[in-house]
């Protein structure tokens, strides 16, 4: 998942939940100071999120109504989306909205309880683009500081080419949720509200027990959920409200959840 760092070293402006401070130089006992104190991103609290997403405590009713339970996330259903849930080993590691020829990623993870983590998480996938080879710009989105990144993507005749990405994050109460959009609401960020609403519609499921920072929130099918394997159609998907092809969307190892 993501690595934490002791120090960082950038000097962006992260929003809400991190500023930039200059590094203090410490002296030692001989009078000599630290050549190596540089300006340090410090983490905030969480700013507030009066359009979400929300904690399960923050949600009035019942919070599984219009949207799947997942356990750790509970994902809004829109007519014509599918849901899929990406897994490694026996792990589900996040679920994946698609929605025409765009789609946008939702993994949560715990977080500190009195500052966000999306300022210095941020600049890792920044970091790790950039070594990739990849270009990356830092910009103010709908959903607050955003990546947009240009990712380095292996075409089937050898070549390299370039698959354009959004990283948009949300630090909440314990809680961080991450989404990445491709598709159409990558290359073209203006027709992406749809994708964007479901992001602030999510509904996070931490639970009380204790988590280190970073690790990722458990997430689980739900009980109905009619498992597929990646590209195989069912009869009754065309009908369902879940339903929708992949259009030109790759993903990894998944399983398809029809409703």
């Amino acid at each position: 998942m993501f690595g934490r760092r002791k120090k960082n070293d950038s000097a962006h402006d992260g929003g809400a939940a991190e500023q930039v401070v200059d590094g203090v130089a410490e002296q030692d006992e001989a009078g000599g100071q630290d050549s190596d104190a540089q300006p340090r991103r410090v983490n905030l609290p969480p700013a507030p999120r009066p359009d979400g997403p929300w904690d399960v405590s923050e949600v009035l009713g019942n919070p599984a109504d219009g949207r799947v339970d997942l356990g750790g996330i509970l994902v809004p259903g829109v007519e014509g989306m599918e849901l899929r849930v990406e897994v490694a080993g026996d792990a589900i590691v996040a679920a994946t909205v698609v929605l025409g020829d765009s789609a946008v990623q939702l993994q949560a993870f715990a977080a500190p309880k009195k500052e966000g983590i999306w300022g210095e998480v941020r600049e890792e996938i920044a970091t790790g683009i950039t070594q990739q080879g990849g270009i990356i710009d830092e910009a103010q989105g709908s959903l607050g500081w955003e990546l947009r990144a240009q990712v380095p993507v292996p075409l089937p005749d050898g070549q390299t080419g370039a698959q354009l990405v959004r990283f948009v994050g949300v630090d909440g109460p314990r809680w961080f949720l991450r989404g990445v959009i491709s598709g159409q609401g990558a290359v073209r960020p203006e027709s992406a509200g749809v994708l964007e609403q479901i992001f602030r519609d999510t509904v996070v499921v931490r639970g009380d027990g204790p988590m280190a920072p970073r690790d990722p929130i458990v997430l689980k099918l739900p009980n109905d959920a009619q498992m597929v394997p990646d590209g195989v159609q069912t009869d009754d998907q065309e009908g369902s409200r879940f339903g929708g092809g992949m259009g030109q969307l790759e993903r990894g190892p998944e399983i398809t959840e029809v409703r």
